[in-house]
């Protein structure tokens, strides 16, 4: 049988090794970048599965804030890096790690777990719910309708490319007020604003991106969008497609005005927008909505909570009303009686606003002990806008 135990420093290349197998990248990387990916080292959050001294299993968590509805802060168990090496499938190690995971989470005093599924089926049985959703546009430019001789904001603001050094000087400020308003939003550490510009690279195929802000008419940065370009050309036309990787925005002026931006810059005829809410202002930012043609939609933040009734006290609502549901928790972490609580996975998903009881209930998910119930629980969850996590982790 397997030994599942926390990684210690000495077993982090052997645990890599396996992560990368895992994840079917080369099981190999340069010294330069072992120590880059070291950097995440995080004594006692490492697991790891060992077999005859070799790692044949990976999990990582650490430390993360979430953005509850309302702007409430609560401590997050962030789980990454969940593999399974294919010579030791289904014996159990996920559910031995999770689990092992879960209960020093808990005993931390973490009100929720969350993680990004990169399979549908695996995280709904450890008690986890999908959360937030996601959608991706890619913009025919031409179609668009704006003034391709946009010149920037005509409200006195501009747009000012900027580095990567600039972005880890003015990055953090402007994503704390940003996340603070948005529900599904998650803390970003200092490493992350480094790997994202390219101080801290795990991979030596780093494309370095451009970099843009949005300044307000007083100096004060409301927006920052990261872009790529390919070189694509049809003969002698150009028909460059520029990809966004991250784009936020404090104000719907600043967001709208990144967009026209991404839209006015000379040979792009095309814009990947990345990842988004699913009620961005994109597309209809546009003159012709038409021209954004949704490329991909799906789950996209999952959360287990742990702690309900910390959970329910760190968001608001706009309603006010008495519901009493049971929490269903197999996993034994988060059950019982509550006051406007549901089962433990829908939980998760309704908490931040993005599922409706109403519509788990048509499907089977949620059972009504009286009827209006899942009504009335439609209208106390319900948010003003749709969650949205902009990261991957």
């Amino acid at each position: 049988m397997s030994d599942v135990r926390i990684v210690t420093e000495a077993e982090f290349e052997d645990w890599q090794r396996a992560l990368d197998t895992g994840f079917l990248n080369p099981p190999v990387c340069t010294p330069e970048e072992l120590e880059a990916r070291r950097r995440q080292f995080v004594p006692g959050r490492l697991l790891g599965a060992f077999d005859g001294g070799r790692c044949v299993a990976t999990f990582r968590s650490f430390a993360q804030e979430l953005t509850a509805v309302g702007g409430g802060l609560v401590p997050a168990d962030a789980i990454s890096n969940v593999t399974v090496s294919p010579t030791h499938r289904r014996r159990g190690l996920l559910t031995r790690m999770m689990n092992q995971d879960l209960a020093a989470a808990k005993e931390r005093g973490d009100v929720v777990a969350t993680l990004i599924a990169a399979e549908y089926p695996i995280y709904g049985r450890y008690g986890f719910g999908p959360a937030t959703w996601t959608t991706q546009w890619t913009v025919e430019v031409p179609r668009a309708g704006l003034d391709p001789r946009w010149s920037g904001p005509e409200d006195g603001g501009r747009i000012d490319l900027v580095d990567g050094e600039d972005v880890r000087k003015l990055g953090p400020e402007l994503f704390e007020r940003f996340r603070r308003a948005q529900p599904g939003a998650v803390s970003r550490s200092d490493l992350w604003w480094q790997m994202s510009t390219g101080l801290v690279r795990f991979r030596t195929d780093w494309t370095e991106p451009f970099y843009a802000v949005h300044r307000a008419a007083d100096g004060e940065v409301q927006g920052l969008v990261v872009y790529t370009s390919d070189e694509t050309w049809n003969g002698k036309q150009p028909d460059q497609k520029a990809t966004v990787r991250k784009l936020i925005a404090t104000t719907p002026a600043a967001e709208r005005a990144l967009w026209h931006y991404l839209c006015s810059i000379d040979w792009i005829t095309k814009v990947d927008s990345g990842f988004r809410g699913p009620d961005d202002l994109l597309p209809y930012c546009l003159p012709d909505p038409r021209a954004a043609r949704i490329t991909e939609h799906g789950d996209w933040l999952w959360v287990r909570i742990l702690d309900v009734v910390r959970a329910l006290e760190a968001r608001t609502y706009d309603g006010t009303g008495t519901l009493v549901l049971d929490v269903v928790d197999e996993g034994g972490l988060a059950g019982g009686r509550f006051r406007l609580t549901l089962g433990v996975g829908e939980l998760a998903s309704i908490w931040l606003g993005g599922e409706s009881p109403v519509r788990l209930a048509a499907l089977g998910r949620i059972r009504e002990e009286r009827e209006g119930a899942a009504r009335q629980a439609d209208a106390l969850f319900r948010s003003p806008g749709r969650p949205w996590c902009p990261d991957v982790f």
